[in-house]
């Protein structure tokens, strides 16, 4: 499977890379709009500040190459800042607009709660549902989190895992073919190569 990986100057984006391709996938790193566009399963990864990497999408033309993709099918999986990214807003330094691929601002942990949130922690599916990120995935299983703001105001259809940090959130998300996780999959040891897994299989795309 080819995995289209962006490149917009967000770090992180070897080790999700060395991630995929010990799965087998041919990964192009790229920051070329229209190879974006025409691409079936894109991972939009990040770290550091909100504003910047929002700025970022838009002068290099890859939101509007990432709304053409995922409208005509293509699988998104948003990673860490990148899941964060997927959402309407961010409250980081001011509120600054997200795509809105996703219903949700982004907030920072109330106060009292320790921030960052860093290490290991459990993933709980919502009720009575199994959504196709998590397939196979344990209940409870844990995976390793490195971050300072947290989604609010998500739909429960669209809550693919809740964690618990100072109350739930939203961990994870399953919105049609846009997926994301606030967690690091590619540090995530076992569990975080099935999400990796599951993100690459084809059904459903």
């Amino acid at each position: 499977m080819n995995v289209t990986l962006l490149d917009y100057g967000v770090g992180n984006t070897a080790s999700v890379r060395r991630a995929f391709e010990r799965l087998g996938a041919v990964v192009d790193f790229t920051g070329e709009p229209e190879r974006v566009a025409r691409a079936r399963r894109i991972v939009l990864p990040g770290v550091g500040a909100f504003a910047p990497a929002r700025a970022r999408l838009a002068e290099t033309g890859l939101e509007e190459a990432l709304r053409r993709a995922v409208a005509s099918g293509a699988r998104l999986l948003g990673l860490c800042l990148g899941f964060q990214l997927l959402f309407e807003s961010s409250e980081e330094f001011g509120t600054t607009p997200g795509l809105g691929l996703v219903p949700g601002r982004v907030r920072a942990f109330p106060s009292g709660v320790r921030s960052p949130h860093v290490g290991w922690n459990a993933l709980r599916r919502p009720e009575g549902r199994e959504p196709r990120l998590l397939s196979g995935v344990p209940e409870g299983s844990y995976v390793y989190f490195v971050h300072s703001f947290r989604p609010e105001g998500v739909p429960s259809e669209a809550v693919a895992a809740w964690t618990d940090h100072g109350g739930p959130f939203p961990s994870a998300v399953e919105s049609g073919e846009v997926w994301g996780c606030q967690f690091h999959p590619e540090k995530s040891s076992a569990v975080g190569r099935l999400v990796l897994r599951r993100f690459l299989a084809r059904e459903g795309a």
